[in-house]
């Protein structure tokens, strides 16, 4: 039995050896990318209308196999500070040179901000151009999911109860819907596992209705459906978990 079994593993060492000393150096591998992403983010369509540049953060997740075809998700935050015609979100309940008095008779402290979310799956495809290995290339990927935006109104110290609490609801202009995506750029993979990276063009068009029914400041029922675009400088920090090792090593 002894014989056998010493011999069973004479015959396997050859492969396993092989397949341990496949490497990233050399070989394209199937590989869990973890990473976190940001982006600068230049609104269009019907959201430019109402907001500036913004900027998106979050995690994300590929699986890049040994056909180099890439499958993911993603999430991304969106904050920005540049909103546009202010002067007409809360004109209602304003006074004529454009404040709001609080409880204590005295102008409230509030600003405008954009806030949004998105959550996007995407499938795509490496070409292996320009990099130390065949895992590094031109990266394009096509997505779909979901985008939402609002606008926020930061009231710190809460003594204004027409600007706090549900109230804001009826003014925050919150729309979400589908949203499709197109990323085109690079994907760096390095021999020695330590950098590790993406950067690109990232196009998102979202396709939003309102999700609030009632609009506090213009006294009606809202409707209508719109087209938001994003189009942003992508850049992302990976972290590879590989399925092997991604250097060589040897069995002694």
């Amino acid at each position: 039995m002894k014989t056998r079994l010493r011999l069973l593993i004479l015959l396997m060492l050859p492969f396993t050896i092989a397949e341990a000393q496949k490497s990233i150096q050399d070989s394209i591998i199937s590989t869990n990318l973890v990473y976190a992403s940001y982006t600068l983010q230049f609104p269009g369509g019907d959201m430019a209308e109402r907001f500036g540049i913004n900027s998106g953060i979050g995690p994300g997740y590929m699986l890049k196999t040994s056909k180099n075809w890439v499958f993911g998700f993603e999430g991304s935050f969106l904050f920005g500070k540049q909103v546009k015609n202010t002067q007409n979100i809360l004109s209602l309940i304003e006074t004529s040179d454009g404040n709001i008095i609080d409880m204590e008779g005295i102008y409230a402290d509030y600003n405008f901000n954009e806030r949004g979310f998105s959550a996007i799956l995407r499938v795509g495809k490496l070409i292996p151009v320009w990099g130390p290995n065949r895992n590094s290339g031109i990266l394009f990927t096509l997505g779909g999911g979901y985008l939402q935006h609002r606008i926020y109104i930061e009231h710190k110290d809460k003594t204004a109860p027409a600007i706090s609490g549900e109230y804001l609801k009826g003014y925050d202009e919150l729309k979400d819907g589908f949203a499709s995506n197109i990323f085109l750029g690079y994907l760096y993979m390095g021999n020695n596992n330590k950098v590790n990276f993406f950067a690109g063009i990232d196009v998102t068009a979202g396709f939003t209705s309102h999700v609030r029914p009632y609009s506090f400041n213009n006294m009606t029922f809202n409707t209508g459906s719109y087209n938001d675009i994003l189009t942003g400088i992508r850049v992302g920090w990976i972290i590879p978990v590989f399925s092997r090792a991604p250097k060589e090593y040897y069995y002694y």
